[in-house]
């Protein structure tokens, strides 16, 4: 029986053996460090997205592949990956890299979508505010909840929505405007307060909804499809408090001569618009949208229907407007706008519920269990020690587990610990209550980082991305040393690579020559006549004739060839040190030419050449890298070129 048990057990192993060596297909070995077939496509695609995928192109790749690799080997062997800057930036990249995985993605999703769906309609609400601090103490938050509770409760009786809201409503605001909010859409609120908005009938008011500023009710007085984005130009006239009639008499006289077309918008908008940061554009103004601007002027331009159209005068709360439309454009696809719904759907407070659908997921999937014993015990033995990191427990609270991850077992000690190293926190809750809500953020925080810890196991492509961002940061460093920074700071190899390369960096024929460009054929006769006499420094010829303060004459020098200076291809400067007698017709103008000196060709100065030799020498540098690297590792390369060549 034991003989079968074996041999079962050998052949399972065997099996499991050659399924792993199926799966883990090695395409290239240097010195026993191992690529698999999945990484190496992984690269070579992600590089080669656009290539047709031929045997040629993967063996081209696969060399730049072995370099890429002997040069990420040479800095490991160095401890380059040991060094406390490299482990630092490293963690920034993972940080950033591991932020998809550590979302419930599905809700994510979900909440882009519904976001993108409320962006199509917008609200009309009008609010309650009963102000709560988020950290209040329990009976405090019980308080500002049944006031709010009992306005409603009034208003459902019979009582007027507005006159609650002046009297009672601890927005300041709603004393003028009796809790009207005009109309928004998402993104544009709290998200919680936002969702009451959207889930609420027109005419109905809504349960109790709790955000950072309180406890709110809220009142739908209508919803319509979104308006869009508008482009838009004004020119208003402030309201004068000593003259009421003022500001509309000069918007009247204003829009008089523009009907009468004696000057254009823009033109009386420079003139006369009191807005002076739009003014000087011709009143334009940036695009807005619903609840940018205030209600009367939103109203007027979006009243307007075609570009170019221009209100009538109307007045808001600054003064007198005439509104020009510009442009229009509606609400985006969803594909056009997936992307930054995205990034406002992560930066807002409704990333909290893809966190806790998150949280729960992992919690199940870690057999997460708490010991509530344990941890009301801990909140029991909170005192004000807590807000100054010098909290202590009892040694057997200490010890005691608050909850278990996966078996890991979560102590006193270390919440402890946790709470004594936070920044001093000065806040109005009792330290019961304080330490209440930090032990739940840092269980919770705890269930994340141990997910945290587990994504290069759990995704594959995960864990290519940070080996790619790895070998990218060491390779970055490495090159440096031995190719970039060597090239500049090695001034005497600069200079061996220039002497051994001369022949490479060569001018070509040159001209130092004096170029007049002349109005006529007048002005070119007099220059010659000028320049021959030699009674004029060729310098001061273009100033001479320009006397009476007309551009005849301009005038520019310098060293050139015929292909940086076309016009030598119109006569023969070479080795003649004399003046082009004969006109260069130019766009109508006359050129005439002095060539003061002829350089023929000759070897480039490093200074002048810098720049192209410097990168040539970084070249040469970085070849004979690659060349030593592969001379060390000699008979250590091995690609399997027949599984390279299964890529398609």
């Amino acid at each position: 029986m034991k003989k079968i048990i074996s041999l079962v057990a050998t052949s399972l192993f065997l099996f499991q053996t050659a399924l792993w060596a199926q799966k883990e297909q090695v395409v290239l070995t240097i010195s026993g460090e191992k690529t698999t077939l999945e990484e190496f496509e992984s690269t070579f695609k992600k590089n080669n997205r656009d290539s047709v995928i031929t045997p040629a192109a993967l063996d081209s790749y696969m060399e730049l592949f072995i370099n890429f690799r002997l040069k990420v080997d040479e800095a490991k062997k160095l401890g380059m990956d040991t060094v406390t800057k490299f482990k630092n930036e490293l963690a920034g990249y993972r940080t950033q890299l591991a932020r998809p995985y550590l979302v419930d993605a599905s809700m994510l999703d979900g909440l882009i979508e519904e976001a993108y769906g409320r962006m199509s309609e917008e609200i009309h609400g009008a609010h309650i505010l009963i102000k709560c601090d988020p950290n209040a103490a329990p009976n405090d938050t019980l308080r500002a909840y049944q006031k709010i509770m009992q306005l409603r409760n009034k208003i459902l009786s019979g009582a007027s929505f507005e006159q609650v809201a002046k009297e009672s409503s601890e927005d300041p605001s709603a004393k003028e405007n009796s809790g009207d909010l005009g109309y928004f859409t998402a993104f544009q609120m709290v998200y919680t307060f936002e969702s009451a908005a959207y889930n609420t009938k027109v005419g109905d008011i809504s349960m109790p909804v709790r955000t950072k500023y309180g406890y709110h009710i809220v009142k739908v007085l209508d919803k319509r499809p979104a308006r869009g984005e508008i482009r838009a130009a004004h020119i208003m006239i402030r309201d004068k408090a000593d003259d009421k009639d003022y500001s509309k008499n000069k918007i009247e006289e204003v829009y008089k001569r523009l009907t009468s077309n004696e000057k254009t918008f823009e033109e009386l908008a420079g003139i006369y618009s009191e807005d002076g940061s739009s003014a000087k554009k011709g009143g334009e103004l940036p695009w807005f949208g619903t609840n940018k601007m205030v209600t009367e002027f939103e109203n007027a331009a979006f009243a307007l229907k075609n570009n170019n159209d221009y209100s009538a005068p109307f007045q808001t709360s600054y003064g007198w407007h005439i509104v020009k439309r510009l442009d229009y454009k509606p609400l985006a696809p969803f594909a056009q706008m997936e992307k930054e719904i995205k990034s406002k759907v992560q930066k807002d407070s409704r990333a909290d519920k893809t966190k806790n659908s998150f949280l729960n997921k992992l919690k199940k999937e870690f057999n997460y269990s708490e010991n509530e014993k344990v941890i009301n015990a801990i909140i029991a033995a909170a005192d004000t020690n807590v807000f100054k990191n010098t909290w202590t427990l009892k040694k057997k609270l200490k010890k005691s587990v608050i909850c278990t991850i996966n078996g890991e077992k979560v102590t006193g000690a270390q919440f402890a610990d946790y709470i004594n190293h936070k920044r001093p926190t000065k806040l109005k809750m009792s330290p019961h209550d304080f330490v209440a809500n930090e032990i739940k953020t840092y269980t919770n925080d705890r269930v994340v980082q141990f997910e945290d810890r587990q994504l290069e196991n759990k995704y594959p492509a995960f864990r290519m991305l940070m080996n790619e961002y790895r070998d990218g940061i060491l390779l970055f460093e490495l090159t440096d040393q031995k190719v970039w920074t060597k090239a500049v700071k090695d001034t005497a190899g600069l200079r061996q690579f220039h002497e051994a390369h001369l022949n490479n960096y060569l001018w070509p024929d040159r001209a130092q020559i004096a170029v007049f460009t002349c109005e006529n054929a007048k002005y070119a006769k007099q220059v010659r006549e000028m320049i021959t006499s030699g009674d004029y420094p060729i310098e001061s010829i273009d100033g001479e004739i320009n006397a009476d303060g007309q551009i005849h004459v301009k005038y520019d020098t310098g060293t050139y060839s015929e292909e940086d200076r076309p016009i030598l291809k119109n006569f023969d400067w070479k080795g003649t040190g004399k003046m082009n007698a004969k006109d260069i017709d130019i766009n109508g103008q006359f050129a005439v030419v002095d060539v003061i000196n002829f350089i023929p060709a000759g070897p480039k100065k490093l200074s002048e050449a810098r720049g192209v030799i410097t990168s040539d020498y970084q070249n040469f540098l970085e070849e004979q890298w690659i060349k030593q690297l592969r001379a060390d590792k000699e008979g250590k390369i091995i690609i399997n070129k027949d599984l390279l060549h299964t890529i398609h």
